[in-house]
C-alpha cells in the first residue's frame, strides 16, 4: 500500500529536479551566449585596432564608450585609434584619461609619452617617462627614452637607451634606423653608415634606411651606391638623393652626372630629377 505514496514522492522529486535543471540549463545558455558575445567583441576590437580604417575604429570605440564609459579597454582602443588616425591632439587627451582610470598600467603611461612626442611636447613626455617605474623594461619605453635623450643632445644616454631597445625586440630595424639618424646628426657618418646597413640587413624593405645610408656615404664623399637589395625605382631615387648630397657639398659636376643616371634609370619620367638637372644646367 505504500508503493503509490513512494511513487508519488519520487515523481514530485523528479519534477522538482527537472524544474531546477531547466533553470540551470537556461542560466548556462545565457552564460554561454554572454561568453560568445565577449569573444566576438574582443575579436572585433582586435580587428579595429589593427586592420580597420583608423577613423572607423575611432567611431567604434567612441560608441562602445558611450554604452559603458568604465571599460578601460575601450578607452585604450579609442586612444590608440586616434593616434593611428593621426588625430594626435585628441589622442593625447584620450591617453591622459586612460592613465587616470582604475586599472591603468605603466604601459598606458608609455603610450601617453609616445602621443606627447608625436605632438611635439618633449618636456611633458620626458616627465611622464620619468614617472614610469624602472622595473617596466620594454622596447617601446627605451625607444622613447632614446628619442627624448636625442632631442636634448644627451648622446651617451641616447646610445645607452638605443642599445637596450635593440636588445628587447626581434625586429630592431626601425630603431637601428633611428639610432643611425642620431649618429648622422652628430656628424658621426661612419657609425651612422654601419647602423643603417644593419637596419637594412634586418629589413631590406625599409627604404628610409636605404636613403639614409646613401646620405651617410655621400657625407663622406663616397658617391657609389651600396650593395643592397633595391628595385629600379629605388635605385633611381637613391641616385637622386646622392646627387643632391653631392651638389650640397659642392661636387656639382658629380651631382649632374648622378642626376642624369637617375633619370636614365627610372622606369618612368623622373620629374624631380629632371627639374633639378635643368636648374643646374641653366645656371
Amino acid at each position: 500500500m505504500r508503493h503509490p505514496i513512494v511513487l508519488a514522492a519520487c515523481l514530485a522529486g523528479v519534477t522538482a529536479v527537472a524544474g531546477c535543471g531547466e533553470k540551470d540549463a537556461n542560466a548556462t545558455v545565457e552564460r554561454a551566449f554572454k561568453d560568445v558575445n565577449v569573444v566576438d567583441e574582443s575579436n572585433l576590437s582586435d580587428v579595429m585596432l589593427t586592420v580597420a580604417d583608423p577613423n572607423e575604429a575611432v567611431n567604434y570605440f567612441a560608441r562602445s564608450i558611450k554604452e559603458d564609459p568604465t571599460r578601460i579597454d575601450h578607452q585604450r582602443g579609442l586612444a590608440s585609434s586616434l593616434i593611428r588616425a593621426k588625430r594626435v591632439t585628441e589622442g593625447v587627451i584620450a591617453w591622459e584619461k586612460v592613465t587616470k582610470m582604475e586599472g591603468a598600467t605603466s604601459e598606458d603611461s608609455v603610450n601617453l609619452a609616445d602621443a606627447l612626442i608625436r605632438a611635439g611636447n618633449w618636456t611633458k613626455a620626458e616627465k611622464v617617462l620619468d614617472d614610469v617605474p624602472p622595473t617596466h623594461e620594454t622596447f617601446k619605453r627605451y625607444r622613447l627614452e632614446a628619442l627624448v635623450a636625442d632631442s636634448q643632445k644627451e648622446w651617451k644616454k641616447a646610445d645607452s637607451f638605443y642599445e637596450i631597445a635593440v636588445g628587447l625586440t626581434t625586429t630592431p630595424a626601425s630603431v637601428m634606423n633611428n639610432w643611425g639618424y642620431s649618429k648622422l646628426t652628430r656628424g658621426q657618418y661612419a657609425e651612422a653608415e654601419r647602423l643603417f646597413s644593419d637596419a637594412i640587413r634586418q629589413d631590406d624593405t625599409l627604404f628610409t634606411a636605404k636613403n639614409n645610408l646613401v646620405i651617410a656615404r655621400s657625407a663622406q664623399r663616397d658617391y657609389t651606391l651600396p650593395v643592397i637589395p633595391m628595385d629600379q625605382t629605388e635605385r633611381a631615387q637613391l641616385l637622386h638623393t646622392m646627387a643632391l648630397s653631392a651638389i650640397k657639398r659642392g661636387d656639382v659636376e658629380i651631382g649632374k652626372n648622378l642626376l642624369r643616371e637617375a633619370i636614365d634609370t627610372h622606369p618612368q619620367h623622373f620629374e624631380a630629377a629632371v627639374r633639378s638637372l635643368r636648374a643646374l644646367e641653366n645656371g
